[in-house]
């Protein structure tokens, strides 16, 4: 509650006000004062007849109460800040992967690679719901995912990373830096990237130096790998070796990191057995995210409607001049109006009094709670991103399709895919994006689905049977004893038997990726 002021302090003033309303009459109703000058001193107090039952609370008392309660309110208590609207809550994350050859060593088990997808396992369960996005790099830097917050697939992606996938050796981490930076280049939320490497080169110091001044998107870096280093594995049994047949051991350059922490102020930690450097990682995203809306014009939540609560509640209890309150007959008639018939206890609810659906539906979502908000929101949009968010997609899906705009046609987009449903997925995103062309996020899904879309099939083309199953009937052409001479076209039939043979695996989309990018960019 370090936190904790007034929006509008100088409504206070009603508090003062409401205790000289007090003061004023309760000192008008003293009898000795109104007797004072027309009976003797020594004769009032005999002639004053002073009830021995306590005093009852009286409509003065229940005046000043909702008038120092609704000063307080009207004040503006608040002790947290309000999200902008559209503004993401969580801060979104990019995760760069160093796939050099190095991350195959094994002082880290099974090896620094594995290791690195397993903490970005543990990164995406721990941000359960926030956007991450995902580049690899080596002696290239390539985007393996956009931002999106379906984990499944990042999850799918980041397994497939192998170190023979990349099409350049080395590492080049200012490389990587730059494809980060494209990555966020329209992203407006404050966001974070995480280095998961075996090393940082100091000729990279000064585009990390640059990246933390900028200050919108933070960089912090995990180093993977022992000082002591471990051999680089090649193979199931085979490792890597200098010319001289000497194993060559990877280290982890510890002095680098420190030095990258020292000069350019960096967060930098290693790798550990345990959550700890997941639980680092999330606390400098969120607290990076924090800072930076804490230096914008975020405004601070205004909680003073709380007490609206409280203001109601004496407000029924207000009655007529003179008349004082019993609290039992209150307490009573208090319980028979909260209280519903037993014909309708299934459908009302006392939040129903105060809030309303798409309210109530919003708190249950804030915390996590979305097969309930689901139940709650009237909203259909609202209703289907809970609904997928809970994982019920086909719900979702019905919830979506009844609302006509562009964000419908991606949200259904998004169900279909988590269906398994790619090509009517790719119909909702080139809906999406008819109707509001350069939408980037449509543009990244789509292109996300057409990869694993599988290619059609040919009609003429016959699935291979088994070889040992007999025929129906065999018929020899004794007709024509040679066939026919003729001119085949070696590039088109290669073409087309490299697209019967094509494999959809993850690993394989990204090394045609990697390929293709790496021929693109020394053009």
């Amino acid at each position: 509650m370090g936190d904790f002021h007034f929006l509008r302090p100088e409504w206070l003033i009603g508090i003062v006000a409401a205790i000289a309303l007090l003061w004023f009459l309760t000192r008008k109703q003293d009898l000795h004062r109104q007797w004072r000058g027309v009976i003797a001193g020594h004769l009032l107090s005999h002639r004053i007849v002073t009830p021995s039952s306590m005093p009852k609370l009286r409509p003065v008392h229940l005046t000043s109460a909702a008038l120092a309660i609704g000063s307080i309110a009207a004040a503006g208590p608040t002790w947290q800040r309000e999200q902008p609207p559209f503004v993401e809550d969580r801060a979104p994350l990019v995760i760069a992967i160093d796939v050099s050859e190095t991350m195959d060593a094994v002082d880290v088990t099974p090896s620094r690679l594995e290791r690195a997808k397993m903490k970005v396992r543990d990164v995406l369960a721990l941000r359960s719901g926030a956007r991450t996005a995902i580049v690899a790099y080596a002696g290239s830097a390539h985007t393996v995912m956009p931002l999106t917050d379906d984990a499944t697939l990042i999850g799918t992606y980041v397994d497939a990373l192998e170190t023979n996938l990349m099409p350049v050796r080395g590492r080049d981490t200012a490389r990587a830096i730059e494809a980060v930076e494209k990555a966020l280049a329209s992203e407006e939320t404050p966001g974070t990237v995480l280095f998961l490497t075996g090393g940082v080169e100091e000729s990279a110091f000064d585009r990390f130096a640059a990246l933390l001044k900028d200050g919108h998107h933070q960089p912090i870096v995990l180093g993977i790998g022992t000082a002591e280093g471990g051999p680089v594995r090649t193979g199931p049994q085979t490792y890597l070796t200098d010319p001289s047949g000497v194993r060559v051991f990877a280290k982890l350059d510890v002095d680098a990191l420190n030095r990258l922490h020292d000069r350019t102020g960096v967060p930098v930690a290693t790798v550990t057995t345990d959550r700890s450097d997941v639980e680092w990682i999330e606390r400098r995203v969120q607290s990076h995210l924090q800072a930076r809306q804490a230096e914008t014009n975020t405004r601070w939540r205004d909680e003073g409607w709380w007490l609206t609560i409280p203001l109601a509640i004496l407000g029924v209890l207000w009655f007529r001049k003179g008349w004082t309150i019993q609290w039992s007959t209150a307490g009573i008639l208090l319980i028979l109006v909260v209280t519903p018939s037993q014909a309708s206890a299934q459908s009302w609810r006392f939040a129903d009094m105060w809030l309303t659906a798409d309210q109530q539906g919003q708190l249950a979502f804030n915390r996590g709670d979305y097969v309930t908000a689901a139940d709650r929101f009237a909203d259909p949009m609202r209703k289907g991103v809970a609904l997928y968010r809970a994982g019920k997609f086909n719900e979702s899906l019905d919830a979506f399709a009844r609302v006509d705009s562009p964000e419908s046609d991606f949200n259904q987009g998004n169900a279909l895919a988590r269906l398994g449903r790619f090509p009517d997925a790719a119909a909702r995103y080139r809906a999406a994006l008819t109707r509001r062309p350069g939408y980037s996020e449509a543009q990244a899904n789509l292109a996300i689905v057409l990869k694993l879309i599988p290619p059609p099939k040919k009609d003429d083309e016959q699935e291979a049977g088994d070889p040992s199953e007999k025929p129906d009937k065999v018929e020899f052409d004794d007709k024509a004893k040679k066939g026919k001479a003729g001119q085949v076209d070696v590039k088109q039939q290669t073409a087309e038997m490299w697209m019967r043979n094509i494999q959809t695996t993850p690993a394989g989309l990204l090394q045609r990726k990697f390929a293709l990018e790496a021929q693109e960019s020394t053009k």
